[in-house]
């Protein structure tokens, strides 16, 4: 191998950390968007947050079904890989567990329309239902298990039932502003916590 073939090789990885934090950022920047005007929006909104053309968009994602699926997944992937993060540098594991259940809840309320929208295509929506089960539950049975071994919570609850009393507190809170979401699941959260 000489000098310029070494170079060559080099070059090329800086490209692929690159293009992942491009489609990262419009990601993120679709997600935005979804948020604030649903997952109709129009393809030029969110290249115009991305700081892309449209064609860019298209070429990563040809069809909105397919912006819509990568757009879940990743929210899911950053929400799973908040938990072992916040169990770090959480001042107690029950601290940790708050702050994820936090991430969950803004995951749930925010996602506009996403699940509506992948449920009209039953099979996609299987799929990443089973994608946000294995990404999710694992991190918060993690996260359950550290506050149990702590002896900060009862060690009778399951991740699953959590997320899922988590999920149902959360039904039609972003169409309700007399409904506070947060302020219930902060409560399950609290009364999580050993009797003293």
């Amino acid at each position: 191998m000489n000098d310029s073939d070494r170079g060559a090789g080099q070059a090329a990885r800086p490209k692929r950390a690159d293009a992942r934090r491009n489609k990262e950022t419009l990601l993120d920047a679709a997600a935005a968007i979804f948020v604030t005007s649903g997952v109709e929006a129009p393809i030029r909104d969110i290249a115009a947050k991305a700081g892309v053309g449209t064609a860019t968009i298209y070429r990563h994602f040809p069809t909105r079904a397919d912006l819509i699926i990568a757009v879940y997944r990743h929210q899911v992937d950053a929400c799973a890989e908040a938990g072992p993060a916040l169990l770090a540098a959480g001042p107690t594991p029950h601290a940790a567990l708050g702050r994820w259940i936090n991430l969950f809840v803004d995951f749930l309320v925010t996602k506009h329309g996403l699940a509506a929208v992948l449920q009209s295509d039953n099979a996609g929506f299987d799929t990443l239902h089973a994608y946000f089960l294995d990404r999710l539950v694992p991190v918060c049975s993690q996260l359950l298990d550290a506050a149990a071994a702590s002896g900060e919570i009862r060690s009778d609850l399951q991740a699953y039932e959590l997320m899922r009393g988590v999920g149902n507190l959360c039904i039609g809170a972003e169409s309700d502003t007399r409904y506070d979401a947060r302020r219930l699941v902060e409560l399950l959260v609290a009364g999580l916590r050993r009797p003293h």
